[in-house]
Protein backbone atom coordinates (compact mmCIF):
# COMPACT_ATOMS: atom_id res chain seq x y z
CA UNK A 1 0.00 0.00 0.00
CA UNK A 2 1.26 3.52 -0.76
CA UNK A 3 1.90 6.40 1.61
CA UNK A 4 -1.64 7.75 1.37
CA UNK A 5 -3.05 4.79 3.33
CA UNK A 6 -5.90 2.62 2.20
CA UNK A 7 -8.90 3.88 0.25
CA UNK A 8 -11.06 3.10 3.29
CA UNK A 9 -8.77 5.26 5.43
CA UNK A 10 -9.18 8.15 3.02
CA UNK A 11 -12.94 7.79 3.11
CA UNK A 12 -12.92 8.14 6.90
CA UNK A 13 -11.36 11.59 6.62
CA UNK A 14 -14.21 14.11 6.51
CA UNK A 15 -13.54 17.50 4.91
CA UNK A 16 -13.08 20.18 7.55
CA UNK A 17 -15.65 22.98 7.60
CA UNK A 18 -14.56 26.43 8.89
CA UNK A 19 -15.95 27.04 12.36
CA UNK A 20 -17.10 23.51 12.82
CA UNK A 21 -15.36 23.28 16.19
CA UNK A 22 -17.17 26.42 17.54
CA UNK A 23 -20.17 24.83 19.23
CA UNK A 24 -21.36 28.24 20.63
CA UNK A 25 -22.29 29.69 17.21
CA UNK A 26 -25.82 30.91 16.69
CA UNK A 27 -28.32 29.08 14.50
CA UNK A 28 -27.53 30.16 10.91
CA UNK A 29 -30.01 32.14 8.84
CA UNK A 30 -31.70 30.74 5.68
CA UNK A 31 -29.18 32.44 3.43
CA UNK A 32 -26.22 31.21 5.46
CA UNK A 33 -27.72 27.69 5.44
CA UNK A 34 -27.84 27.71 1.64
CA UNK A 35 -24.25 28.92 1.58
CA UNK A 36 -23.28 26.15 4.00
CA UNK A 37 -25.07 23.49 1.88
CA UNK A 38 -23.39 24.74 -1.29
CA UNK A 39 -20.03 24.62 0.43
CA UNK A 40 -20.61 21.07 1.69
CA UNK A 41 -21.66 19.95 -1.80
CA UNK A 42 -18.52 21.49 -3.23
CA UNK A 43 -16.40 19.73 -0.61
CA UNK A 44 -18.08 16.38 -1.39
CA UNK A 45 -17.24 16.84 -5.05
CA UNK A 46 -13.64 17.68 -4.15
CA UNK A 47 -13.54 14.66 -1.81
CA UNK A 48 -14.89 12.39 -4.54
CA UNK A 49 -12.23 13.60 -6.97
CA UNK A 50 -9.55 13.04 -4.34
CA UNK A 51 -10.84 9.51 -3.72
CA UNK A 52 -10.83 8.73 -7.46
CA UNK A 53 -7.32 10.19 -7.76
CA UNK A 54 -6.20 8.09 -4.82
CA UNK A 55 -7.65 4.98 -6.51
CA UNK A 56 -5.72 5.85 -9.68
CA UNK A 57 -2.49 6.21 -7.70
CA UNK A 58 -3.09 2.90 -5.92
CA UNK A 59 -3.70 1.22 -9.30
CA UNK A 60 -0.34 2.52 -10.55
CA UNK A 61 1.39 1.24 -7.41
CA UNK A 62 0.14 -2.35 -7.86
CA UNK A 63 0.39 -2.35 -11.66
CA UNK A 64 -3.31 -2.76 -12.48
CA UNK A 65 -5.71 -0.57 -14.49
CA UNK A 66 -8.21 1.81 -12.87
CA UNK A 67 -11.81 2.38 -13.89
CA UNK A 68 -14.54 4.78 -12.74
CA UNK A 69 -17.79 2.79 -12.71
CA UNK A 70 -20.11 5.70 -11.90
CA UNK A 71 -20.61 6.30 -15.63
CA UNK A 72 -20.00 2.72 -16.85
CA UNK A 73 -23.06 0.69 -18.02
CA UNK A 74 -23.12 -2.38 -15.75
CA UNK A 75 -25.48 -5.06 -17.06
CA UNK A 76 -27.75 -7.33 -15.02
CA UNK A 77 -25.82 -10.31 -16.44
CA UNK A 78 -22.61 -8.98 -14.87
CA UNK A 79 -24.26 -8.33 -11.50
CA UNK A 80 -25.61 -11.89 -11.38
CA UNK A 81 -22.10 -13.35 -11.54
CA UNK A 82 -21.86 -12.78 -7.79
CA UNK A 83 -24.25 -12.02 -4.95
CA UNK A 84 -24.52 -8.76 -3.05
CA UNK A 85 -23.20 -10.55 0.04
CA UNK A 86 -20.11 -11.77 -1.83
CA UNK A 87 -19.50 -8.28 -3.20
CA UNK A 88 -19.72 -6.63 0.22
CA UNK A 89 -17.45 -9.18 1.89
CA UNK A 90 -14.76 -9.01 -0.83
CA UNK A 91 -15.24 -5.30 -1.62
CA UNK A 92 -15.36 -6.34 -5.27
CA UNK A 93 -17.95 -6.37 -8.07
CA UNK A 94 -18.32 -7.87 -11.52
CA UNK A 95 -18.98 -4.96 -13.86
CA UNK A 96 -18.68 -6.65 -17.29
CA UNK A 97 -19.53 -10.17 -18.44
CA UNK A 98 -19.82 -11.64 -21.91
CA UNK A 99 -19.43 -15.12 -23.32
CA UNK A 100 -15.66 -14.65 -23.56
CA UNK A 101 -14.78 -11.90 -21.07
CA UNK A 102 -15.14 -11.36 -17.30
CA UNK A 103 -14.10 -8.07 -15.67
CA UNK A 104 -14.14 -7.36 -11.94
CA UNK A 105 -13.40 -4.21 -10.00
CA UNK A 106 -12.14 -4.17 -6.42
CA UNK A 107 -10.90 -1.71 -3.83
CA UNK A 108 -7.79 -3.90 -3.59
CA UNK A 109 -7.50 -6.48 -6.41
CA UNK A 110 -4.16 -7.67 -5.04
CA UNK A 111 -5.90 -9.49 -2.18
CA UNK A 112 -5.79 -13.28 -2.44
CA UNK A 113 -9.56 -13.59 -2.01
CA UNK A 114 -10.18 -11.30 -4.99
CA UNK A 115 -7.70 -13.25 -7.13
CA UNK A 116 -9.49 -16.46 -6.20
CA UNK A 117 -12.83 -14.89 -7.14
CA UNK A 118 -11.56 -13.93 -10.59
CA UNK A 119 -10.04 -17.37 -11.10
CA UNK A 120 -13.28 -19.06 -10.06
CA UNK A 121 -15.42 -16.91 -12.38
CA UNK A 122 -13.17 -17.41 -15.40
CA UNK A 123 -12.92 -21.17 -14.81
CA UNK A 124 -16.67 -21.55 -14.31
CA UNK A 125 -17.54 -19.60 -17.46
CA UNK A 126 -14.46 -20.58 -19.51
CA UNK A 127 -13.71 -16.93 -20.21
CA UNK A 128 -10.77 -14.52 -20.12
CA UNK A 129 -10.59 -12.34 -17.04
CA UNK A 130 -9.06 -9.11 -15.76
CA UNK A 131 -9.14 -7.12 -12.51
CA UNK A 132 -9.37 -3.33 -12.08
CA UNK A 133 -8.95 -0.94 -9.16
CA UNK A 134 -12.12 0.98 -8.30
CA UNK A 135 -12.89 3.63 -5.69
CA UNK A 136 -15.35 3.36 -2.83
CA UNK A 137 -17.65 5.66 -4.79
CA UNK A 138 -17.67 3.25 -7.76
CA UNK A 139 -18.20 0.30 -5.44
CA UNK A 140 -21.18 1.94 -3.70
CA UNK A 141 -22.65 2.84 -7.09
CA UNK A 142 -22.58 -0.76 -8.29
CA UNK A 143 -23.98 -2.05 -4.98
CA UNK A 144 -26.94 0.31 -5.46
CA UNK A 145 -27.50 -1.23 -8.91
CA UNK A 146 -28.24 -4.60 -7.27
CA UNK A 147 -31.55 -3.08 -6.13
CA UNK A 148 -32.61 -2.86 -9.79
CA UNK A 149 -32.24 -6.60 -10.34
CA UNK A 150 -35.54 -8.43 -10.84
CA UNK A 151 -36.18 -11.25 -8.37
CA UNK A 152 -35.25 -14.53 -10.02
CA UNK A 153 -35.30 -17.96 -8.41
CA UNK A 154 -31.85 -19.48 -9.06
CA UNK A 155 -31.52 -22.82 -10.81
CA UNK A 156 -30.40 -25.45 -8.31
CA UNK A 157 -27.59 -27.89 -9.05
CA UNK A 158 -29.45 -30.46 -6.96
CA UNK A 159 -32.16 -32.48 -8.61
CA UNK A 160 -34.72 -34.32 -6.57
CA UNK A 161 -35.86 -37.58 -8.10
CA UNK A 162 -39.19 -38.58 -6.66
CA UNK A 163 -38.83 -41.81 -4.70
CA UNK A 164 -41.97 -43.18 -6.34
CA UNK A 165 -40.66 -42.39 -9.82
CA UNK A 166 -37.24 -43.91 -9.13
CA UNK A 167 -38.75 -47.03 -7.56
CA UNK A 168 -41.05 -47.43 -10.57
CA UNK A 169 -37.99 -47.37 -12.83
CA UNK A 170 -35.88 -49.67 -10.67
CA UNK A 171 -38.50 -52.34 -10.00
CA UNK A 172 -38.73 -52.96 -13.75
CA UNK A 173 -34.95 -53.33 -14.19
CA UNK A 174 -33.30 -56.63 -13.29
CA UNK A 175 -30.61 -56.84 -15.99
CA UNK A 176 -29.40 -55.15 -19.15
CA UNK A 177 -32.13 -56.65 -21.32
CA UNK A 178 -34.92 -55.29 -19.11
CA UNK A 179 -33.21 -51.90 -19.11
CA UNK A 180 -33.27 -51.82 -22.92
CA UNK A 181 -36.95 -52.90 -22.93
CA UNK A 182 -37.84 -50.07 -20.55
CA UNK A 183 -36.02 -47.51 -22.69
CA UNK A 184 -38.07 -48.50 -25.70
CA UNK A 185 -41.43 -47.88 -23.99
CA UNK A 186 -43.20 -44.84 -25.37
CA UNK A 187 -44.51 -43.86 -21.93
CA UNK A 188 -41.05 -42.99 -20.66
CA UNK A 189 -40.60 -39.25 -21.11
CA UNK A 190 -37.65 -38.39 -18.84
CA UNK A 191 -34.86 -40.45 -20.35
CA UNK A 192 -32.25 -38.90 -18.04
CA UNK A 193 -34.11 -40.10 -14.94
CA UNK A 194 -34.46 -43.54 -16.50
CA UNK A 195 -30.76 -43.76 -17.40
CA UNK A 196 -29.71 -42.63 -13.92
CA UNK A 197 -32.18 -45.00 -12.27
CA UNK A 198 -30.92 -47.90 -14.39
CA UNK A 199 -27.30 -47.10 -13.58
CA UNK A 200 -28.03 -47.03 -9.87
CA UNK A 201 -30.06 -50.26 -9.96
CA UNK A 202 -27.31 -52.12 -11.85
CA UNK A 203 -24.57 -50.72 -9.54
CA UNK A 204 -22.77 -48.77 -12.26
CA UNK A 205 -19.89 -46.53 -11.23
CA UNK A 206 -19.96 -44.63 -14.54
CA UNK A 207 -22.59 -44.01 -17.21
CA UNK A 208 -21.36 -43.39 -20.77
CA UNK A 209 -23.60 -41.86 -23.46
CA UNK A 210 -21.80 -42.13 -26.81
CA UNK A 211 -22.93 -40.82 -30.20
CA UNK A 212 -22.35 -43.26 -33.05
CA UNK A 213 -23.22 -43.03 -36.73
CA UNK A 214 -26.57 -44.86 -36.55
CA UNK A 215 -27.51 -44.85 -32.85
CA UNK A 216 -26.72 -43.53 -29.38
CA UNK A 217 -25.17 -46.10 -27.06
CA UNK A 218 -25.66 -46.11 -23.29
CA UNK A 219 -22.91 -48.03 -21.54
CA UNK A 220 -22.50 -48.83 -17.84
CA UNK A 221 -19.20 -49.50 -16.09
CA UNK A 222 -19.97 -52.22 -13.56
CA UNK A 223 -17.22 -53.61 -11.31
CA UNK A 224 -14.59 -51.90 -13.44
CA UNK A 225 -15.75 -53.35 -16.79
CA UNK A 226 -17.71 -51.42 -19.42
CA UNK A 227 -20.91 -53.03 -20.72
CA UNK A 228 -23.24 -52.05 -23.57
CA UNK A 229 -26.40 -51.40 -21.59
CA UNK A 230 -28.82 -50.12 -24.24
CA UNK A 231 -29.26 -47.85 -27.23
CA UNK A 232 -31.57 -44.84 -27.53
CA UNK A 233 -33.06 -43.28 -30.67
CA UNK A 234 -30.93 -40.66 -32.35
CA UNK A 235 -33.85 -38.18 -32.27
CA UNK A 236 -33.78 -38.30 -28.45
CA UNK A 237 -30.05 -37.64 -28.26
CA UNK A 238 -30.08 -33.83 -28.20
CA UNK A 239 -32.85 -33.73 -25.63
CA UNK A 240 -30.91 -36.05 -23.31
CA UNK A 241 -27.62 -34.16 -23.69
CA UNK A 242 -29.31 -30.78 -23.17
CA UNK A 243 -31.03 -32.01 -20.02
CA UNK A 244 -27.76 -33.34 -18.59
CA UNK A 245 -25.97 -30.08 -19.42
CA UNK A 246 -28.72 -28.00 -17.85
CA UNK A 247 -28.64 -29.73 -14.48
CA UNK A 248 -24.80 -29.82 -14.57
CA UNK A 249 -24.52 -26.03 -15.12
CA UNK A 250 -22.79 -26.54 -18.47
CA UNK A 251 -23.21 -24.35 -21.56
CA UNK A 252 -25.87 -25.96 -23.72
CA UNK A 253 -24.87 -24.10 -26.89
CA UNK A 254 -21.17 -25.00 -26.61
CA UNK A 255 -20.47 -28.32 -28.33
CA UNK A 256 -16.98 -27.86 -29.80
CA UNK A 257 -14.95 -27.91 -26.58
CA UNK A 258 -14.86 -30.25 -23.54
CA UNK A 259 -16.81 -29.21 -20.45
CA UNK A 260 -16.93 -30.44 -16.85
CA UNK A 261 -19.79 -30.05 -14.40
CA UNK A 262 -21.58 -31.75 -11.56
CA UNK A 263 -24.94 -32.15 -9.86
CA UNK A 264 -26.36 -34.02 -6.90
CA UNK A 265 -29.20 -36.50 -6.79
CA UNK A 266 -31.11 -36.05 -3.55
CA UNK A 267 -32.53 -39.30 -2.21
CA UNK A 268 -33.87 -40.20 1.22
CA UNK A 269 -31.20 -42.84 1.76
CA UNK A 270 -28.38 -40.42 0.92
CA UNK A 271 -26.99 -38.06 -1.70
CA UNK A 272 -25.35 -39.20 -4.92
CA UNK A 273 -22.74 -36.84 -6.32
CA UNK A 274 -22.61 -36.98 -10.13
CA UNK A 275 -19.50 -35.69 -11.94
CA UNK A 276 -20.20 -34.91 -15.60
CA UNK A 277 -17.68 -34.70 -18.45
CA UNK A 278 -18.40 -33.93 -22.10
CA UNK A 279 -16.10 -34.04 -25.15
CA UNK A 280 -16.86 -33.44 -28.83
CA UNK A 281 -16.66 -36.49 -31.13
CA UNK A 282 -17.24 -37.10 -34.84
CA UNK A 283 -20.96 -37.88 -34.43
CA UNK A 284 -21.76 -35.59 -31.50
CA UNK A 285 -20.82 -35.07 -27.88
CA UNK A 286 -19.80 -37.96 -25.66
CA UNK A 287 -20.97 -37.69 -22.05
CA UNK A 288 -19.66 -39.57 -19.02
CA UNK A 289 -21.39 -39.36 -15.65
CA UNK A 290 -19.51 -40.73 -12.64
CA UNK A 291 -21.84 -41.79 -9.83
CA UNK A 292 -20.31 -41.20 -6.42
CA UNK A 293 -22.63 -42.84 -3.92
CA UNK A 294 -21.93 -41.42 -0.48
CA UNK A 295 -21.17 -44.26 1.95
CA UNK A 296 -21.24 -44.07 5.72
CA UNK A 297 -19.49 -47.31 6.63
CA UNK A 298 -16.30 -48.75 5.24
CA UNK A 299 -15.98 -52.52 4.79
CA UNK A 300 -13.97 -54.58 7.28
CA UNK A 301 -10.56 -55.99 6.37
CA UNK A 302 -12.11 -59.42 5.88
CA UNK A 303 -14.82 -58.03 3.59
CA UNK A 304 -12.12 -56.41 1.47
CA UNK A 305 -10.51 -59.81 0.93
CA UNK A 306 -7.57 -59.46 3.31
CA UNK A 307 -6.68 -62.73 4.98
CA UNK A 308 -3.78 -64.86 6.17
CA UNK A 309 -0.34 -63.30 6.01
CA UNK A 310 -1.51 -59.99 4.48
CA UNK A 311 -4.19 -59.50 7.16
CA UNK A 312 -1.73 -60.20 9.98
CA UNK A 313 0.83 -57.74 8.60
CA UNK A 314 -1.70 -54.95 8.14
CA UNK A 315 -3.27 -55.40 11.60
CA UNK A 316 0.18 -55.19 13.16
CA UNK A 317 1.13 -52.00 11.29
CA UNK A 318 -2.23 -50.32 11.90
CA UNK A 319 -1.63 -50.70 15.64
CA UNK A 320 1.51 -48.56 15.51
CA UNK A 321 1.12 -44.94 16.71
CA UNK A 322 3.09 -43.26 13.93
CA UNK A 323 4.62 -43.81 10.51
CA UNK A 324 3.27 -44.06 6.97
CA UNK A 325 0.98 -46.70 5.48
CA UNK A 326 0.89 -46.38 1.70
CA UNK A 327 -1.58 -48.05 -0.69
CA UNK A 328 -0.49 -48.48 -4.30
CA UNK A 329 -2.18 -49.43 -7.54
CA UNK A 330 -3.78 -47.87 -10.61
CA UNK A 331 -6.91 -45.73 -10.58
CA UNK A 332 -9.93 -47.77 -9.53
CA UNK A 333 -8.03 -50.45 -7.63
CA UNK A 334 -9.74 -49.71 -4.30
CA UNK A 335 -6.91 -47.84 -2.56
CA UNK A 336 -9.15 -45.22 -0.92
CA UNK A 337 -11.57 -47.88 0.32
CA UNK A 338 -8.67 -49.72 1.98
CA UNK A 339 -7.55 -46.53 3.73
CA UNK A 340 -11.10 -45.87 4.92
CA UNK A 341 -11.30 -49.39 6.30
CA UNK A 342 -8.18 -48.62 8.32
CA UNK A 343 -9.67 -45.34 9.59
CA UNK A 344 -12.97 -47.05 10.38
CA UNK A 345 -11.08 -49.55 12.55
CA UNK A 346 -9.15 -46.76 14.32
CA UNK A 347 -12.04 -44.30 14.66
CA UNK A 348 -12.46 -43.85 18.43
CA UNK A 349 -13.63 -40.80 20.43
CA UNK A 350 -10.13 -40.25 21.82
CA UNK A 351 -8.51 -40.19 18.34
CA UNK A 352 -8.57 -37.20 15.99
CA UNK A 353 -8.62 -38.16 12.30
CA UNK A 354 -8.46 -35.63 9.45
CA UNK A 355 -8.65 -36.44 5.74
CA UNK A 356 -7.74 -34.49 2.61
CA UNK A 357 -9.41 -35.99 -0.45
CA UNK A 358 -10.34 -35.46 -4.10
CA UNK A 359 -13.27 -36.07 -3.86
CA UNK A 360 -14.70 -37.15 -0.50
CA UNK A 361 -16.14 -40.63 -1.21
CA UNK A 362 -17.28 -41.69 2.27
CA UNK A 363 -19.08 -39.60 4.90
CA UNK A 364 -17.93 -41.00 8.21
CA UNK A 365 -18.96 -39.81 11.66
CA UNK A 366 -16.11 -38.74 13.93
CA UNK A 367 -13.72 -37.87 11.07
CA UNK A 368 -12.90 -34.35 9.88
CA UNK A 369 -13.02 -34.54 6.08
CA UNK A 370 -11.68 -31.89 3.73
CA UNK A 371 -11.76 -31.75 -0.08
CA UNK A 372 -9.05 -30.14 -2.19
CA UNK A 373 -10.00 -27.32 -4.56
CA UNK A 374 -7.50 -26.59 -7.30
CA UNK A 375 -9.44 -23.52 -8.43
CA UNK A 376 -8.52 -21.93 -5.09
CA UNK A 377 -5.01 -23.44 -5.05
CA UNK A 378 -6.04 -25.72 -2.17
CA UNK A 379 -3.75 -28.60 -3.11
CA UNK A 380 -2.66 -31.76 -1.29
CA UNK A 381 0.59 -30.08 -0.22
CA UNK A 382 -1.04 -26.88 1.09
CA UNK A 383 -3.87 -28.81 2.66
CA UNK A 384 -1.50 -31.18 4.44
CA UNK A 385 0.44 -28.29 5.96
CA UNK A 386 -2.78 -26.80 7.30
CA UNK A 387 -4.06 -30.20 8.42
CA UNK A 388 -1.03 -30.82 10.62
CA UNK A 389 -1.68 -27.55 12.47
CA UNK A 390 -4.95 -29.13 13.61
CA UNK A 391 -2.96 -31.64 15.69
CA UNK A 392 -4.42 -34.90 14.29
CA UNK A 393 -3.47 -38.34 15.57
CA UNK A 394 -4.16 -39.82 12.14
CA UNK A 395 -4.01 -37.97 8.82
CA UNK A 396 -5.16 -39.32 5.47
CA UNK A 397 -3.99 -37.65 2.25
CA UNK A 398 -5.71 -38.81 -0.92
CA UNK A 399 -2.52 -39.02 -2.98
CA UNK A 400 1.19 -38.22 -2.83
CA UNK A 401 2.19 -37.02 -6.26
CA UNK A 402 5.07 -34.58 -5.74
CA UNK A 403 8.14 -34.00 -3.58
CA UNK A 404 6.55 -31.22 -1.51
CA UNK A 405 3.67 -33.43 -0.38
CA UNK A 406 6.01 -36.39 0.17
CA UNK A 407 8.40 -34.37 2.34
CA UNK A 408 5.56 -33.01 4.51
CA UNK A 409 4.09 -36.51 4.87
CA UNK A 410 7.43 -37.98 5.91
CA UNK A 411 8.05 -35.24 8.47
CA UNK A 412 4.56 -35.77 9.88
CA UNK A 413 5.10 -39.51 10.26
CA UNK A 414 8.45 -38.90 11.99
CA UNK A 415 6.90 -36.48 14.48
CA UNK A 416 4.24 -38.74 15.96
CA UNK A 417 1.46 -38.93 13.38
CA UNK A 418 0.08 -42.00 11.63
CA UNK A 419 -0.21 -40.93 8.00
CA UNK A 420 -2.23 -42.82 5.38
CA UNK A 421 -1.93 -42.11 1.67
CA UNK A 422 -1.76 -43.54 -1.84
CA UNK A 423 0.76 -43.49 -4.65
CA UNK A 424 0.46 -44.61 -8.26
CA UNK A 425 2.75 -47.58 -8.91
CA UNK A 426 2.09 -50.98 -10.46
CA UNK A 427 2.76 -52.87 -7.23
CA UNK A 428 3.93 -52.45 -3.66
CA UNK A 429 7.58 -53.03 -4.59
CA UNK A 430 7.63 -49.96 -6.84
CA UNK A 431 6.62 -47.53 -4.10
CA UNK A 432 10.11 -46.95 -2.66
CA UNK A 433 11.72 -46.32 -6.09
CA UNK A 434 8.84 -43.94 -6.86
CA UNK A 435 9.51 -41.95 -3.66
CA UNK A 436 13.22 -41.82 -4.50
CA UNK A 437 12.43 -40.64 -8.04
CA UNK A 438 10.48 -37.73 -6.53
CA UNK A 439 13.64 -36.70 -4.68
CA UNK A 440 12.87 -38.02 -1.20
CA UNK A 441 15.98 -38.58 0.93
CA UNK A 442 16.49 -42.32 1.59
CA UNK A 443 17.68 -41.89 5.19
CA UNK A 444 14.34 -40.21 6.05
CA UNK A 445 12.11 -42.55 4.05
CA UNK A 446 13.23 -45.77 5.74
CA UNK A 447 12.27 -44.83 9.34
CA UNK A 448 9.09 -43.05 8.21
CA UNK A 449 7.56 -45.84 6.12
CA UNK A 450 5.76 -48.63 7.99
CA UNK A 451 4.33 -50.72 5.18
CA UNK A 452 3.20 -50.63 1.56
CA UNK A 453 -0.01 -52.23 0.30
CA UNK A 454 -0.21 -53.30 -3.35
CA UNK A 455 -3.69 -54.16 -4.54
CA UNK A 456 -6.11 -54.83 -7.39
CA UNK A 457 -9.83 -55.56 -7.53
CA UNK A 458 -11.06 -58.74 -9.21
CA UNK A 459 -14.68 -59.51 -9.97
CA UNK A 460 -16.46 -62.20 -7.98
CA UNK A 461 -18.01 -65.16 -9.73
CA UNK A 462 -21.79 -65.47 -9.41
CA UNK A 463 -22.32 -68.93 -7.88
CA UNK A 464 -25.40 -69.59 -10.00
CA UNK A 465 -23.47 -69.07 -13.23
CA UNK A 466 -19.96 -70.39 -12.51
CA UNK A 467 -18.73 -73.55 -14.23
CA UNK A 468 -15.46 -75.56 -14.06
CA UNK A 469 -12.76 -73.98 -16.23
CA UNK A 470 -10.07 -75.56 -18.38
CA UNK A 471 -6.85 -73.55 -18.41
CA UNK A 472 -4.70 -73.06 -21.48
CA UNK A 473 -1.10 -74.28 -21.45
CA UNK A 474 0.12 -70.74 -20.97
CA UNK A 475 -2.21 -70.20 -18.02
CA UNK A 476 -1.20 -73.53 -16.47
CA UNK A 477 2.48 -72.59 -16.76
CA UNK A 478 1.88 -69.19 -15.15
CA UNK A 479 -0.19 -70.72 -12.34
CA UNK A 480 2.41 -73.40 -11.62
CA UNK A 481 5.23 -70.83 -11.43
CA UNK A 482 3.22 -68.79 -8.92
CA UNK A 483 2.44 -71.87 -6.81
CA UNK A 484 6.08 -73.01 -6.85
CA UNK A 485 7.23 -69.70 -5.33
CA UNK A 486 4.67 -69.67 -2.51
CA UNK A 487 5.90 -70.00 1.09
CA UNK A 488 6.46 -73.70 1.82
CA UNK A 489 3.57 -74.11 4.28
CA UNK A 490 1.02 -72.56 1.91
CA UNK A 491 2.50 -74.38 -1.07
CA UNK A 492 2.01 -77.72 0.72
CA UNK A 493 -1.66 -76.92 1.40
CA UNK A 494 -2.28 -76.02 -2.26
CA UNK A 495 -0.55 -79.11 -3.63
CA UNK A 496 -2.61 -81.35 -1.34
CA UNK A 497 -5.76 -80.36 -3.27
CA UNK A 498 -6.74 -80.83 -6.94
CA UNK A 499 -6.15 -77.71 -9.05
CA UNK A 500 -9.77 -76.85 -9.85
CA UNK A 501 -10.62 -73.43 -11.20
CA UNK A 502 -13.93 -71.87 -12.27
CA UNK A 503 -15.19 -69.39 -14.82
CA UNK A 504 -18.46 -67.76 -15.94
CA UNK A 505 -19.81 -65.98 -19.04
CA UNK A 506 -19.64 -62.18 -19.11
CA UNK A 507 -23.38 -62.06 -19.85
CA UNK A 508 -25.87 -64.93 -19.77
CA UNK A 509 -28.55 -65.46 -22.41
CA UNK A 510 -31.15 -63.62 -20.32
CA UNK A 511 -28.91 -60.59 -19.81
CA UNK A 512 -27.60 -61.40 -16.32
CA UNK A 513 -23.94 -60.94 -15.42
CA UNK A 514 -21.66 -63.90 -14.72
CA UNK A 515 -19.60 -61.71 -12.34
CA UNK A 516 -21.05 -59.46 -9.65
CA UNK A 517 -19.22 -57.54 -6.96
CA UNK A 518 -15.46 -57.36 -6.40
CA UNK A 519 -12.86 -58.55 -3.94
CA UNK A 520 -9.29 -57.37 -3.45
CA UNK A 521 -6.05 -59.24 -4.08
CA UNK A 522 -3.13 -57.92 -2.05
CA UNK A 523 0.57 -57.88 -1.36
CA UNK A 524 1.86 -56.20 1.78
CA UNK A 525 5.48 -55.75 2.71
CA UNK A 526 6.86 -54.00 5.75
CA UNK A 527 10.07 -52.02 6.12
CA UNK A 528 12.69 -53.86 8.11
CA UNK A 529 16.47 -53.74 8.55
CA UNK A 530 17.10 -55.47 5.23
CA UNK A 531 15.08 -52.87 3.31
CA UNK A 532 16.79 -50.08 5.25
CA UNK A 533 20.10 -51.63 4.25
CA UNK A 534 19.15 -51.47 0.57
CA UNK A 535 18.15 -47.84 0.97
CA UNK A 536 21.40 -46.89 2.72
CA UNK A 537 23.35 -48.44 -0.16
CA UNK A 538 21.31 -46.57 -2.75
CA UNK A 539 20.42 -49.89 -4.42
CA UNK A 540 16.69 -49.96 -3.69
CA UNK A 541 15.48 -50.81 -7.18
CA UNK A 542 12.09 -52.41 -7.74
CA UNK A 543 13.77 -55.68 -8.75
CA UNK A 544 15.96 -55.76 -5.60
CA UNK A 545 12.99 -55.09 -3.33
CA UNK A 546 10.85 -57.75 -5.04
CA UNK A 547 13.60 -60.37 -4.74
CA UNK A 548 14.14 -59.54 -1.08
CA UNK A 549 10.40 -59.78 -0.44
CA UNK A 550 10.23 -63.15 -2.18
CA UNK A 551 13.02 -64.52 0.02
CA UNK A 552 11.07 -63.36 3.05
CA UNK A 553 8.02 -65.31 1.87
CA UNK A 554 5.76 -62.37 1.05
CA UNK A 555 2.75 -63.43 -1.02
CA UNK A 556 2.36 -61.32 -4.15
CA UNK A 557 -0.90 -60.02 -5.65
CA UNK A 558 -0.74 -62.65 -8.40
CA UNK A 559 -0.26 -65.43 -5.86
CA UNK A 560 -3.11 -64.10 -3.71
CA UNK A 561 -5.27 -64.04 -6.83
CA UNK A 562 -4.47 -67.69 -7.63
CA UNK A 563 -5.36 -68.70 -4.07
CA UNK A 564 -8.70 -66.88 -4.32
CA UNK A 565 -9.37 -68.49 -7.71
CA UNK A 566 -8.69 -71.93 -6.18
CA UNK A 567 -11.32 -71.07 -3.56
CA UNK A 568 -13.84 -70.37 -6.33
CA UNK A 569 -14.15 -66.66 -5.55
CA UNK A 570 -12.94 -65.50 -8.96
CA UNK A 571 -11.46 -66.88 -12.18
CA UNK A 572 -7.88 -67.18 -13.39
CA UNK A 573 -8.81 -65.06 -16.42
CA UNK A 574 -9.94 -62.29 -14.09
CA UNK A 575 -6.74 -62.46 -12.01
CA UNK A 576 -4.47 -62.24 -15.03
CA UNK A 577 -6.66 -59.48 -16.54
CA UNK A 578 -5.96 -57.09 -13.66
CA UNK A 579 -2.37 -58.16 -13.00
CA UNK A 580 -0.91 -58.11 -16.50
Amino acid sequence: MNGFGTIDDLLKKKPSVPGAANTSRKTPSASSTKTQQAFEKKMREVGAKEIETEAQRFAQDIGLPHIDLTSFPVSHAALRKMTTEQAKVLKAVCFFASQDEIRIGALDPSQEEVKNLLHELTERHQANGAAYVISQKSFDHVIDLYKTLPTVTPVSKDIVIEEKELQEVQKNIDNFDSFQDLLEKKSITDLVTLILGGGLKLDASDIHIEAEELEIMVRFRVDGVLHDAASIPKESYKRVISRIKLISSLKINITEVPQDGRFTIKLEEGDIDVRVSTIPTVYGESVVMRLLVQKEEAPSFEELGLRGQALERLQREVGRPNGMIIATGPTGSGKTTTLYSIMYKLNDPDVKIITLEDPVEYRMEGINQSQIDKSHEYTFAKGLRSMLRQDPDIAMVGEIRDLETADIAIQASLTGHLLLSTIHTNDAFGAIPRFLAMGVRPFLLAPALNCVIGQRLVRRLVDAHKVPAELTEKQLTQVQELIDTLPEDIKAEVEAKPLQFYSAPERTENGELGYKGRIGIYEIFTIDEDIEGLLSKGAASEYDIRELARKKGIITMAQDGVLKALDGLTSIEEVFRVIE
